[in-house]
C-alpha cells in the first residue's frame, strides 16, 4: 500500500475513450460473488444477508510480515495512536495492460472483521521473537477499530486510483498492509485475465478449469472467485461452486475413454449415465473418428436436450471448423463445441477470429 497522496477514485469507472476494451468492459454489470463456508447453515452472528451469505472472521495476528510487527510495536510504545489513511493503488499498469478489475474486498473484511493475536500468537512472540510484556498485552487488546473505503468488486480501475483505503489508528493500520495487499493483489490481477479472456471471447462462455494448477488450495478457491467476478459463466471446482453459489461444470478426462475398450464404448457409457449434460472428449484417439463416434452416440440413444464436444489438442480452430461441419451434416446444428488447452486472451482471441 502506498501512502495517501495517491488521486481519489473517479465518479465512475467509464473515463476511457469511447469503444476501447476498458470501456467495453467497464459497461457490464458487476457480478458480486457472496462468501459462505462448510457448515454455514444458520449464519453467523452480525449476519444480515441470510444463512450462508455472511463472512466467517477470522484471527490472524501473524499473518504479517515481521517489519509489520516491529513498527506496530514501536508505535503503541510511543502511544501512537492517532488515524492514519493508508491507500492501496498501483503505480504504472504492466505493458499490454490498459485497466485492471477490482477483486478480492470480501476476504479483506473477512480479515480485519476478525482480527486478533491468539494466545498461541503472543506465546509464540514471547518465546521466538522477543517481545516484551508490555507489547505483547498491547496486541493482545487489538483489534481492527478503524474504516475500508473501496471500489466494488468487479470496478474497472486505472494507474494512481486507490483500490482500497483504510483509516485507523496508526498500528491497525500499518498490521492489515500485508494481508490485505496479498488478497487485493493476486484476486485483482486473476480478474483482471479473466476479464482480457470475457473481452477476447465475445459473447462466448468462459469456464475456469485452473483448480488443479494454481498454487494452492486457497488460490484455487480464490481463482474460481475472482473469475466468476470478471465475467466467467462456471467453475470446474465444485467446492468453489458450493461456497460462492457458482455453476459447476465439466466433462471427462482422457482417462476416461481409455478406461473403457473403445471411444464409442466410453462415449455410450458416458452418455447412458449423463444424458442431460453430454459433451464427449473427442480428441483422445483420432478428433475427426472421435467426432464421428460421438455423432454415432448421439443420434443412436436420442439424447435429450443439445449434446457437446470437447476439443483439448491440436489445432483448435481447424479442428474446430471441421466439427462443426460434421455436426451440421449430420443434423445437430445445436451441438456445442468446447475447446480447452492452455487458452489465454491471445488464443481465445485468435480462435474467435478463426471461427
Amino acid at each position: 500500500m502506498g501512502d495517501a497522496k495517491s488521486p481519489g477514485h473517479r465518479s465512475g469507472p467509464l473515463q476511457a475513450v469511447s469503444g476501447s476494451p476498458c470501456c467495453q468492459y467497464a459497461r457490464r454489470p458487476a457480478r458480486r460473488i457472496r462468501c459462505s463456508y462448510p457448515g454455514d447453515t444458520e449464519g453467523y452472528p452480525g449476519d444480515t444477508e441470510g444463512p450462508g451469505e455472511g463472512r466467517r472472521p477470522v484471527p490472524g495476528g501473524l499473518l504479517v510480515d515481521l517489519y509489520e510487527l516491529n513498527m506496530a510495536a514501536s508505535y503503541l510504545r510511543r502511544d501512537m495512536v492517532v488515524p492514519a489513511t493508508f491507500s492501496l493503488f498501483v503505480r504504472r499498469l504492466p505493458a499490454h495492460r490498459g485497466f485492471l478489475v477490482a477483486a478480492g474486498l470480501e476476504d479483506c473484511l473477512r480479515f480485519l472483521e476478525g482480527f486478533s493475536f491468539t494466545g498461541d500468537d503472543l506465546a509464540y512472540l514471547r518465546r521466538a521473537q522477543g517481545f516484551d510484556e508490555d507489547t505483547l498485552a498491547a496486541f493482545a487488546r487489538l483489534r481492527f477499530t478503524g474504516g475500508v473505503r473501496a471500489v466494488p468488486e468487479g470496478t474497472t480501475v486505472f494507474a494512481g486510483e486507490p483500490l482500497l483505503e483504510v483509516t485507523a489508528p496508526l498500528a491497525e493500520a500499518q498490521l492489515a498492509e500485508t494481508v490485505l495487499l496479498n488478497h487485493l493483489t493476486f484476486q485483482t490481477s486473476v480478474a483482471t485475465k479473466a476479464a482480457r479472456c470475457v473481452l477476447a471471447a465475445g459473447g462466448a462462455q468462459l469456464v475456469d478449469f485452473a483448480f488443479r494448477r494454481t498454487q494452492g488450495i486457497d488460490a484455487g478457491m480464490a481463482v474460481a472467485r475472482a473469475s466468476a467476478i470478471a465475467g466467467f459463466s462456471a467453475t470446474s471446482n465444485v467446492e468453489a461452486a458450493r461456497r460462492y453459489g457458482l455453476t459447476a461444470a465439466g466433462t471427462m478426462a482422457h482417462s476416461f475413454i481409455e478406461a473403457f475398450s473403445s471411444e464409442t464404448a466410453a462415449f455410450t457409457a458416458f452418455a447412458e449415465d449423463f444424458p442431460g449434460k453430454t459433451t464427449f472428449l473427442v480428441d483422445t484417439y483420432d478428433t475427426e473418428q472421435g467426432v464421428r463416434a460421438a455423432i454415432e452416440v448421439a443420434r443412436r440413444l436420442g439424447l435429450p436436450g443439445p449434446v457437446g464436444i470437447r476439443l483439448d489438442s491440436g489445432d483448435l480452430a481447424g479442428l474446430a471448423r471441421m466439427a462443426r461441419r460434421m455436426l451440421d451434416d449430420a443434423g445437430l446444428p445445436d451441438a456445442r463445441i468446447f475447446a480447452s488447452g492452455s487458452l489465454d486472451e491471445y488464443a481465445i482471441a485468435a480462435l474467435v477470429a478463426g471461427r
